[in-house]
């Protein structure tokens, strides 16, 4: 009689090594408690307002790089704070496959926007980013100094955005007990409609513009991060959209 075969362990299928993680922080084990997500969400308003409201001496270009870096700076140690051990789960490695991620996302972000843009400027008109009349005027170094600045500030807006919606979710899935997907959908629209709205200064308060270009815009940025889990890559994809839309806007006086 043969002895009994030892039990071998199953591998793994392609499935289940393919699996993405969830979304961090919102719940399971490591999420962040409902009192601590207020601590963090308040530290984006504050991380934004010091934007306008902050009077930094100096230049210029030392204004806007203390500004460029307390941006993400405050939200980024709020959440250190708020969740000490699992705060770096917002970010994952990048490597070349991450990278062509920024730029496709980038670019599936500027083709939308375009098209509806050009579908709809007839009716929602358009003001333009003021930037660009600076850029224009500007030197070469004062360029290179602005689109490096560009960097930090659009991790600001990631920050700002992305964790305000694991907030969000966080209350609906846990406190109220909502369906995942359900919640999901709720903070992701809710999040691009706030992040639009926050552009209402620089646009001359166009809300239609900034409800239907800057938010579906944002719209697209976030599926950057929901798909990748990689704030580095939504990070990158806003780079990438944001520099494309700036260059434009700065050679096309030269053009004409």
């Amino acid at each position: 009689m043969s002895a009994n075969p030892v039990a071998q362990p199953v591998p793994a299928t392609t499935e289940s090594r393919r699996a993405k993680p969830d979304l961090p922080l919102y719940d399971g084990p490591g999420a962040i408690s409902g009192g601590r997500w207020l601590v963090v969400v308040a530290a984006c308003a504050v991380s934004f307002a010091q934007l306008v409201l902050l009077p930094i001496p100096g230049g210029a270009a030392i204004q806007q790089w203390t500004h460029a870096i307390l941006f993400p700076l405050i939200p980024l140690l709020a959440l250190a704070w708020a969740a000490p051990s699992g705060w770096t789960q917002i970010f994952r490695t990048v490597r070349l496959r991450q990278v062509l991620q920024m730029v496709g996302f980038g670019v599936l972000n500027l083709t939308v926007t375009f098209t509806v843009a050009s579908a709809l400027n007839g009716v929602v008109g358009g003001n333009a980013n003021p930037s660009g009349d600076l850029l224009a005027d500007a030197s070469l170094g004062e360029r290179l100094n602005f689109f490096a600045a560009t960097i930090p500030q659009l991790l600001g807006e990631e920050l700002i955005t992305i964790l305000p919606l694991l907030a969000l979710l966080s209350v609906l899935v846990r406190r109220f007990h909502w369906n995942r997907t359900a919640a999901l959908a709720l903070a992701w629209g809710a999040t691009a409609v706030m992040f639009g709205l926050l552009h209402l200064p620089t646009y001359g308060w166009n809300v239609l513009q900034c409800l239907l270009y800057i938010g579906l815009a944002r719209v697209f940025l976030t599926l950057a991060y929901v798909v990748t889990r990689n704030l580095w890559v939504s990070t990158g994809a806003h780079i990438v959209n944001d520099w494309a839309m700036f260059s434009v806007a700065m050679s096309l006086p030269a053009a004409l």
